[in-house]
């Protein structure tokens, strides 16, 4: 028969994680990033945390209009450096670091870079995925709700 690998497994002291860090941000603690980047190295993470802010303001009104949980994989030469959540389909909505806890409706996987342009407005989001410059997994068409909670955002 297979053995199981035992489900507690063995800590020396000393031992620490070689890959991941801790980071908490709004309501969640996740491992999310390699021990050596920052994250004030990203160019847009002053960007989430404003939408975040954002969502904790009015985030209700947002779960009843969107009703769905959307993951940001941003990625930086091709591998993914950065991934964040947004929940409008549970209680309050939420955004966090980290993978979504429950299955994604959508997931965008985004260049850091082009991240920047459709934030700040120099490309249109439409034309940019028409165009391959980003990815979209599952529920396409969910991606206009979101597009529009960001053009929300950016009216503030």
């Amino acid at each position: 028969m297979w053995k199981r690998p035992d489900p507690q497994a063995k800590i020396k002291a000393g031992d620490r994680p070689q890959t991941c860090q801790s980071l908490a941000l709004g309501s969640a603690t996740e491992s999310a990033l390699p021990q050596a980047l920052k994250l004030s190295d990203f160019q847009n993470f002053s960007v989430f945390e404003d939408i975040s802010q954002h969502i904790k303001e009015v985030g209700a009104q947002l779960v009843k209009k969107v009703n769905a949980i959307f993951q940001l994989d941003i990625t930086k030469d091709g591998k993914t450096i950065l991934q964040w959540t947004i929940d409008l389909k549970n209680g309050a909505g939420d955004m966090y670091l980290g993978s979504a806890r429950l299955p994604a409706d959508t997931v965008f996987i985004i260049p850091d870079s082009v991240f920047t342009e459709l934030v700040v407005g120099k490309i249109n989001p439409q034309k940019a995925f028409l165009a391959g410059k980003f990815k979209v997994r599952g529920k396409v068409l969910l991606s206009q709700k979101l597009e529009r909670i960001f053009r929300e955002w950016a009216k503030i």
